[in-house]
């Protein structure tokens, strides 16, 4: 009898053992991220990988996010939401105007003179907005979190621009329907495409120039495509691009409490803020390139600054009549979205 228990003592150590040094809990969620800017843009190395992290950290080793940039798993931009709609891939990063009409109540913080200069007061009204006005159009999807870039600024190849007289006639990237409607506002036409494209189509001469953020300037290397880059007074751009982070909804639904709550705790409303901050600092920094590489910034004055303004205020007129044939209260929405970037802004 001595002898069984000693053998039994021992099995039950042995066990113990094993578990010890291979605990259950390692990395038993994998899931793969699929978004399409490169390794080495800010997106990827300052927002998703550090994001990514502390849900692993949240979930103590059980979850694993490997980040597939640059539409590595194949596909195009445009698709990024129906792969994680259809569970192709489990989590996607992408611009919300590449599938237009999908997101239409979002769009309103893309408006012109709704977004103004704020990143992280715009990113934290748009968490203060989700759950009340904008969560019904992610069907399929459960959103991590949303976001805006910096903003439109005016990005020209030769031509100076300082009014919006010129910029008629002139061809210009956006790449959102919101985007598109600016550039006609402004007498130009619009060209839409994904920002991965725009380099060629600037060399090329597709393109006068392009409304995107300062950030992108690095990663594309649009100093070597462009001589000015154009803002209005205290950083006051054109309208802003909407993204989103976003899981499948049924790869969601099957995860445990626990798992789940390493996903929303990483991604609470001071992750919404700090990412506001990312893109700023982004932002600062490509400038920063584009002026060390011999471009000009122009800031305009503020009487240039209010001559864009005006021209581009029926841009956010056409948006509240179109949603409305679609039962949206845009209007109502537009007033919310303002209040709220302003108090957020406090």
């Amino acid at each position: 009898m001595k002898y069984l228990n000693r053998i039994l003592i021992s099995t039950v150590a042995f066990y113990l053992l094993i578990f010890v040094a291979y605990p259950v809990s390692a990395q038993e969620y994998e899931f793969k991220l699929h978004h399409l800017l490169s390794a080495q843009s800010p997106a990827h190395k300052q927002m998703l990988e550090p994001w990514a992290r502390q849900v692993e950290e949240n979930s103590n080793g059980m979850v694993k996010i490997e980040i597939f940039p640059s539409m590595s798993l194949g596909g195009r931009p445009a698709e990024l939401v129906s792969q994680a709609r259809d569970g192709v891939v489990d989590l996607v990063w992408t611009v919300n105007g590449y599938t237009p009409g999908l997101f239409p109540r979002t769009e309103v913080m893309e408006l012109p003179t709704v977004y103004v200069n704020n990143p992280r007061s715009t990113n934290l009204a748009l968490y203060d907005m989700f759950e009340s006005d904008l969560r019904q159009e992610y069907t399929g999807l459960e959103v991590m979190f949303l976001h805006v870039h910096a903003g439109q600024g005016i990005h020209m190849t030769e031509k100076l621009v300082r009014s919006p007289d010129d910029m008629v006639g002139l061809d210009m990237r956006i790449p959102t329907r919101t985007g598109a409607w600016i550039i006609e506002a402004l007498g130009s036409n619009p060209i839409q495409m994904p920002v991965p494209e725009l380099p060629q189509a600037l060399q090329k001469g597709v393109v006068d120039g392009a409304f995107i953020p300062w950030e992108i300037i690095p990663p594309l290397k649009l100093q070597e495509q462009t001589k000015y880059q154009i803002e209005g007074t205290d950083m006051t751009r054109f309208g802003t691009t909407t993204f989103q982070v976003s899981m499948n909804k049924a790869r969601w639904d099957s995860l445990p409490e626990n798992i789940q709550k390493a996903f929303k705790d990483a991604s609470g409303k001071d992750w919404w803020g700090q990412v506001g901050d990312i893109w700023r600092a982004s932002d600062d920094f490509g400038i920063k390139l584009a002026v060390e590489s011999g471009n000009e910034h122009i800031v305009l004055t503020p009487e240039e600054t209010e001559a864009f303004n005006a021209a581009l205020e029926n841009v956010v007129d056409r948006w509240v009549a179109e949603v409305v044939e679609k039962g949206i209260d845009g209007q109502g929405l537009v007033e919310k979205a303002r209040m709220l970037v302003a108090e957020n802004s406090n």
